[in-house]
């Protein structure tokens, strides 16, 4: 099964972000700050939130950007390259990564590594890494006085400063095996995904659509760890934007009823009644993108769509809906024995889905 949709724009309201902590600018420091923060410099403020890799899916990197939505000027932090070493991982930024971040109006600082130390369990692997901070500040001072758009800037960023990024983190890479004594990956492949950036950006688009759709492909034959899924419908989505940027995902389950197809993403505990509230942010960025398709297509054929997050857990007796109404929630709830402050963040969970049209479901698992 293969679907297509478009999303022209984004609405909705954010009701379970964090509370952001104040950090002055002059005390700022990317590597010292939680994964968010809000960064204050005379009048002018701005949310930051910060990447470990720039892989989407380590270390829920969505739950970060997603508590800094409600902020009027967000910045988020990546990595445009992480070599983990040569026993390690090696991750690059994706195009879909800046178009996503740029349909959300949040503006990318591409950043580099300056520091690392040896990972003491493995003879060829780093950790510790640190942006180097200077250039960071130096970049949040530039979008403070920058007033065109958090698109405008990434497209800016990405056709002008992303070759000098790549240079900087190579000399870095050089640099941290000297005094690590680590062995890292060949040079040879940041020189290849630099050739593949090209001088224009729809080289990068077509490089990055490439290993993102291989991606796609091998996912939907894998059922990750923490998914517990009632079926085996797996389907590839593909999302266009008006900024011309496509997203390459999977949706864990497809349902279809009538003319309607029901996209289903799940998060399953095996531990607690609900999974994490990382895990569950998580999926709320799909909400964000599922709830605001429209020209839904479905192998070929036009359909209408509706989002809904599945949380299960084989903790859980019974089950209900958003779609229900709050007072009939009581029974399942203690049933379950629910803690005060679980009940309080399912209440807001539902309304977050009330009021932005998709669905969540809690249940057991069947």
């Amino acid at each position: 099964m293969v679907i297509n949709g478009k999303i022209t724009g984004i609405k909705y309201k954010i009701l379970l972000s964090e509370d952001l902590k104040i950090v002055e600018i002059n005390k700022f420091n990317i590597n010292k700050i939680s994964s968010f923060c809000l960064l204050k410099d005379g009048n002018s403020s701005f949310a930051v939130s910060k990447w470990v890799s720039p892989k989407r899916t380590r270390s829920y990197p969505y739950e970060r950007v997603y508590n800094t939505l409600n902020i009027s000027k967000k910045i988020t932090v990546i990595p445009i390259i992480k070599d983990e070493g040569f026993d390690g991982d090696r991750d690059f930024l994706q195009w879909d990564t800046i178009s996503l971040m740029s349909l959300l109006d949040v503006f990318v600082i591409f950043a580099y590594y300056n520091k690392a130390t040896k990972n003491p369990n493995y003879v060829n692997k780093i950790t510790n890494f640190q942006f180097d901070n200077k250039y960071i500040v130096s970049k949040i001072k530039e979008i403070e006085q920058y007033h065109s758009s958090a698109l405008h800037w990434n497209l800016n960023e990405l056709k002008n400063n992303l070759h000098n990024i790549v240079d900087k983190a190579k000399r870095n890479y050089v640099k941290i095996e000297k005094q690590t004594g680590v062995l890292l990956h060949n040079q040879t492949g940041i020189g290849n995904f630099e050739k593949k950036i090209g001088k224009d950006v729809s080289d990068f688009m077509e490089f990055s659509r490439e290993k993102a759709q291989k991606a796609q492909s091998r996912e939907t034959l894998t059922t990750q760890p923490k998914e517990r899924l009632s079926t085996n419908s797996k389907a590839k989505i593909t999302i266009t934007n008006y900024l011309g940027g496509k997203y390459f995902f999977t949706v864990d389950e497809v349902f279809i009823d009538g003319d309607t197809v029901y996209l289903i993403e799940d998060k399953h505990s095996k531990q607690s009644i609900l999974p994490s509230k990382g895990d569950i942010k998580d999926g709320l960025l799909k909400m964000i993108l599922y709830s605001n398709l429209c020209e839904v297509e479905v192998d070929g054929k036009k359909m209408k769509s509706r989002a809904m997050l599945s949380l299960t857990s084989p903790k859980i007796t019974k089950g209900f809906t958003s779609e229900i109404p709050a007072w009939e929630r009581g029974d399942f709830l203690l049933l379950n024995n629910f803690s005060q402050e679980q009940i309080w963040f399912v209440d807001a969970l539902m309304d977050e889905a009330v009021k932005n049209g998709f669905i969540v479901k809690i249940g057991g698992v069947t």
